[in-house]
């Protein structure tokens, strides 16, 4: 098992990498204790049936640079396959706003194969590749060193399996003739906006009950508060103040610290210093907040005249598109889009591309009265009325 720690030896590999066709890629990160994830360790591997074409890279040694693989990274001749690749590309972008192209990301592939919701890693190992993961060193620290001869061989088999995981899925999805279906899942993926947290828009992601324009508004400036001074310091938007905490504050709205200290969910660090005089801030320029420049929530949904029986129909087709063509039910249309449909509406992710082939015209057929269902046996088959 070898490990790189020189930029030229790195280089040399690259270089040799270049000659084949793909290459497959894991990492191994801490992200517990920072907002951006640390690099601890990379894994590559070249073609080939065993660990002779595969290495470990350091990139915790200090005089090693990561240029060599990026340059590898831009090089459109070869694929560069990973397994559930977001957050492995997320680091990538952020140290150097690189992302792998071409990419493969075998879950998704597998998604598109018939191997069931978000299949793991350790499930295509063994239902492709045959074989059992020891995954006894998932949950150490990466970032001790030396590494274990446990870790290395344990970092190694998720690039050297993941090889003949690529090879079948990509002949599968090529004599199905479905390999455009994971292209166009790939777009968010590859789209590095996918991986730039807004502070302006880190609202939307805390869960709150009261819509009033007033209460988000100073949401929004609780959240974008934390979310940058979280980014400025590397550390875990948690570590400032939970969502919990978040929503109490723009409920009480805080105007002195002597308020803040009345806080049943905020941290005590979160009473004083920078962070108490931000949220201080925050909650009175949400406060100060213009009428027209509060946030409006998208309402819509919430008055959706769904039609419970035309919903279930829907599942029904759903689920035998899916049995039907071997793709995750999740992968064409969610129950929230279902619902959608029902109510009429048809701006929903089920009516484009390659779903809407596959189930997304016989939906619409269905709402229009045009089909019907009919079962016989154990099949659920499309009637034409």
């Amino acid at each position: 098992m070898k490990t790189l720690t020189t930029t030229q030896e790195l280089a040399n590999f690259c270089t040799e990498a270049a000659q084949h066709d793909y290459i497959t890629v894991d990492t191994e990160f801490l992200r517990e204790r920072t907002y951006y994830s640390k690099l601890c360790l990379i894994q590559l591997a070249m073609p080939g049936k065993d660990e002779s074409n595969a290495v470990l890279v350091d990139p915790l040694e200090n005089d090693l640079s990561l240029e060599p693989l990026y340059a590898l990274f831009r090089d459109s001749s070869v694929v560069k396959v990973f397994h559930a690749a977001r957050q492995d590309l997320e680091i990538f972008y952020v140290d150097a706003g690189v992302i792998p192209t071409p990419l493969f990301d075998t879950q998704v592939a597998a998604m598109v194969c018939g191997f069931g919701d978000q299949a793991g890693y350790e499930t295509l190992v063994r239902k492709i590749a045959k074989q059992q993961l020891d995954k006894s060193s998932r949950f150490t620290d990466w970032s001790r060193r030396p590494l274990t001869e446990a870790q290395k061989k344990y970092a190694l088999a998720d690039v050297t399996h993941l090889r003949q995981i690529y090879e079948f899925l990509a002949k599968k999805l090529h004599d199905t003739g479905r390999a455009a279906w994971v292209e166009e899942e790939l777009q968010s993926l590859t789209d590095g906006e996918t991986y730039v947290v807004k502070p302006d828009e880190a609202w939307k992601r805390v869960k709150t009950r009261n819509t009033s324009a007033k209460f988000l508004a100073i949401v929004r400036e609780l959240a974008r508060f934390r979310e940058a001074h979280a980014q400025s310091r590397n550390i875990p938007r948690n570590r400032v103040f939970k969502d919990d905490a978040l929503v109490e504050l723009a409920s009480t709205k805080p105007t002195s610290h002597k308020d803040l200290s009345r806080s049943r969910l905020l941290l005590r660090e979160a009473r004083k210093g920078d962070v108490a005089d931000g949220i201080l801030q925050a909650v009175a320029a949400g406060l100060n907040c213009p009428p027209e420049k509060m946030p409006k929530p998208d309402k819509s949904r919430e008055k959706l005249q769904v039609n419970p029986a035309l919903a279930d129909l829907l599942r029904v087709l759903l689920k035998a598109k899916t049995e039907s063509y071997g793709v995750a039910s999740k992968l064409i249309a969610s129950a929230a889009d279902l619902d959608a449909l029902s109510a009429g509406l048809r701006d929903v992710p089920a009516l484009h591309g390659w779903r809407n082939d596959v189930f997304g015209q016989d939906a619409m057929r269905l709402c229009e009265g045009k089909i019907a269902l009919a079962a016989k046996g154990g099949e659920i088959r499309t009637v034409e009325l």
